[in-house]
Formats: structure tokens, C-alpha cells, sequence
């Protein structure tokens, strides 16, 4: 780039008039005019800013002339709109002398190569540009980074955009992913940006969560192994065993998006940036409250949750169900469970056995009706009396028994030595 010598303050002009003939005079003047050449950049002052047009003082014995279109990247800028008089800018010299005589420069194509230099050194060092938005064009967006940048529509965020329109006027930052100055092409990501400023994010989000500790989030998706919350920095999974106390089928009967939610944090897995999260480990476990409140030998009530063949499971709290065995289903013998008792069901039983290190609690529905200690107790009689009773007397319903014929032995004795009587048979 051509430069401005330092000139020192002129004789008087009549002093040299004196000293030099015509001639000369006009060499010295000629003299005083810094030197530079075509593609040189220069810097001057704008004195005048015209429709089409810019004039610019550099020093020269002619202003510079800046046509419209070489005043901005922007197309059909107004000269209004780029440059005032008294702006000093920087400017590429086209012609020292067009067919006029004029001297043309370029705003635009000193901003151009400044920028190249520019923008080289901030892909080598991996940054990111910046700078707004001024035109949709086909296939995405072009940004003012001192050159024309083209930003494709797939990279101008993580997700995909539909209207790139509001966009323009905003400023953006991006990575520079393809610079070619022969072919004038920049190519931007602002994907690549947000990716690795998010990159960024997690780190120091992960670095400060821990095991054990308890957040505030919002469930943002639920599928069928789970749901994912929101902690505001990262989704962590909340697995389905870990979304209540009780058993769930599908998370949707839990939870739904939307919903803020306590959870517990179970594990950070820094390197695969996944989380481990609880809910139901932000709630009392039920077992506990349940063996406070339910010990062997107490009724409770009951709801009927599901019918196997070898009995029957009746949840007895929130996250709390024990198992009916087939035989405690009912005094009478039971073949299948399901004839006796319906999902949902409400039912009176008796906690029979609690396992805490299983978490299991077996129950029995005979047992609690009003009917089973009377006849418990009239069994115990009857085996402290040693008298046998059928095997099967307690499982068999009473409308059921099958009637058996009334037989008397001293009344069956009678009748056959009557009839031998009457055969002549016997004593007389």
C-alpha cells in the first residue's frame, strides 16, 4: 500500500517563483503530491456525497471519485446510507485517470482485502466472526464480515430454520468452515458455533453437578424406557424405575412434558456428558412410612392392582403392594383368582409377613373378615380335642357342601331283626 511521505511546510510561493522558472515551479508543485499507484490502498476524507457518488480528499491534485456501487458490499446501497462528509475512510485506487480524467477509487475493495487478512488469521486460530445480517439470498444467508460471507440455511442454527427472514439486521457470530480468496468464497457456520459454545457450557455444567444432588427441572420428553428433564443446562434421564415408588408401566402415567419436577442426581457420566436421574428418590420411601404404620397382624385397606394364577397383588400405600397368596384369598378353596376378586377391587386384608431387606409384605384377605377368628378358634378347639375334621372343610364353601344322606346306625339295627322277625329267623 502506497503511503503519504511526511511533507514539510512550502517556502513562500513567490520566494520559489523567484528561484524557479515556470518550468520548475510546476515540477516542485508535481513534487509536493505523494506517489502511489493502481491497487494501492489510501486513506482520505469524504467532501462530498452525491445519488451516484463520493468524493473523497486524499492529497491528490484531484479528488478521488467513489461510484455508488463501490461504496458497500451491500447491494444498492445508497452513498447517504455508507459514508458523510468529514468520515475519513480507506479506499482501493481503480484508475489513477478514467476516460474523464478522474481518479476512482473503491471503499468496498480496500474493506475486501483488509478483511481477507483478517479473516485468515481467525479461521488459523479457530474463532469465530461476527457481524449482522444483510440479505436473504437462495439457499441461506449473507453476513457483513467486512466481505460477503454466505452462511447456508443449515448452518444457521442446530435445528433446522424455515424463515431466514428475521434474521436480517441481526448481528451473528460464526465459524469460518471454507475461505477461498481466488474464488471469492467464504462460507460460515453459526451451527458450529453454537455446537461448540454449548460444548462449552456442558463442561462447566457437568463439572458442577454432582451425585446426590437434588434439582429443580422440566420433564422436555418422555419415551417408553423413561422421560428426560431439563436442568436448565443439560437433559439428564429420569429411567422408568426411577420415576415413582410404585410400579409403572409407562412413564406417561407419571409424567408429562411440561411438568417441574425434584430430582435427585444418581450419576455423572462426564466423559459420555449423560446424567442419571431420580424422582422417586426426591420422596420418602413408602416401605418406611408403610412400617410405621402397618405391623404384622394389623388390617389395612387395600386395592386389588393385579390376578396370577397363584393369587392375587393389592397395593397397600404409594409404591407399597403385597402379594395374596391363592389360599388367603377366601375361606372357601379358590382355583382362580381372578373369579374371586377384579382389578381395582377395595379390599380389607391382613399383614401377614414384612420382608424390609426384600421389600415384600405378604397379606391375606380371609383373615380379616369378621368370620375368621371365630372359626380360626373352633379349629384350634377341635385339634386341641383331637376330633378330625374333613382336609378340605376350610377351603369349601357352605352353600356348596354336598348334602350326604342322614344315617343312624341303632335305627338301621332295628329294621333288620324286624324283618328277620317276620322270616321266622331268630329267637322268639
Amino acid at each position: 500500500m502506497g503511503e503519504r511521505p511526511a511533507i514539510t511546510a512550502p517556502r513562500d510561493v513567490g520566494d520559489v517563483a523567484d528561484d524557479l522558472s515556470a518550468d520548475d515551479f510546476a515540477a516542485a508543485v508535481e513534487r509536493t503530491v505523494f506517489e502511489f499507484k493502481e491497487g494501492d490502498i489510501i486513506a482520505g476524507i469524504v467532501v462530498r456525497v452525491d445519488p451516484d457518488e463520493a468524493l473523497v480528499d486524499i492529497g491528490y491534485k484531484s479528488e478521488g471519485v467513489i461510484p455508488s456501487h463501490e461504496l458497500s458490499i451491500r447491494n444498492n446501497a445508497s452513498p447517504s446510507d455508507v459514508v458523510s462528509v468529514g468520515d475519513e475512510i480507506e479506499a482501493l485506487v481503480l484508475q489513477k485517470e478514467d476516460e474523464s480524467g478522474r481518479l476512482v477509487m473503491s471503499k468496498k475493495r480496500a474493506q475486501y482485502e483488509r478483511a481477507w487478512g483478517r479473516i485468515e488469521g481467525i479461521m488459523s486460530a479457530g474463532e469465530a466472526v461476527s457481524g449482522p445480517v444483510i440479505e436473504v439470498v437462495k439457499g441461506g444467508l449473507i453476513v457483513d464480515i467486512g466481505l460477503r460471507g454466505f452462511l447456508p440455511a443449515s448452518l444457521v442454527d442446530l435445528r433446522r430454520v424455515r424463515d431466514l427472514a428475521p434474521y436480517v439486521g441481526t448481528n451473528i457470530e460464526a465459524k469460518v468452515i471454507e475461505l477461498d480468496k481466488n474464488r471469492n468464497n467464504v462460507v460460515l457456520s453459526r451451527r458450529a458455533y453454537l455446537e461448540e459454545a454449548q460444548a462449552e457450557q456442558r463442561h462447566a455444567f457437568l463439572e458442577d453437578l454432582n451425585p446426590g444432588d437434588v434439582r429443580e427441572g422440566v420433564v422436555s420428553s418422555v419415551v417408553n424406557f423413561g422421560a428426560f428433564v431439563d436442568l436448565g443446562g443439560m437433559d439428564g434421564l429420569v429411567h422408568v424405575s426411577e420415576l415413582s415408588w410404585r410400579h409403572v408401566s409407562h412413564p406417561g402415567e407419571v409424567v408429562t412434558v411440561g411438568d417441574k419436577v425434584d430430582v435427585r442426581v444418581l450419576e455423572v457420566d462426564r466423559e459420555r456428558e449423560r446424567i442419571s436421574l431420580s424422582i422417586r428418590q426426591t420422596r420418602e420411601d413408602p416401605w418406611e412410612e408403610f412400617s410405621r404404620s402397618a405391623a404384622v397382624g394389623s388390617i389395612v385397606d387395600g386395592k386389588v392392582t393385579k390376578t396370577v394364577p397363584f393369587g392375587a397383588f393389592v397395593s397397600v400405600g404409594e409404591g407399597v403392594e403385597g402379594l395374596v397368596h391363592v389360599s388367603e384369598i377366601a375361606i372357601h378353596h379358590v382355583d382362580r383368582p381372578e373369579m374371586e376378586l377384579s382389578i381395582g377391587a377395595e379390599v380389607k386384608v391382613k399383614v401377614t409377613e414384612v420382608d424390609a431387606d426384600r421389600r415384600r409384605v405378604s397379606l391375606s384377605i380371609k383373615q380379616a373378615l369378621p368370620e375368621w377368628e371365630e372359626r380360626s378358634a373352633q379349629w384350634k378347639e377341635q385339634r386341641r380335642s383331637g376330633s378330625e375334621r374333613p382336609r378340605r372343610q376350610e377351603f369349601q364353601r357352605e352353600d356348596d357342601a354336598p348334602s350326604e344322606p342322614s344315617f343312624s346306625a341303632d335305627s338301621s339295627l332295628a329294621a333288620i331283626l324286624a324283618e328277620l322277625k317276620e322270616k321266622g329267623i331268630g329267637r322268639s
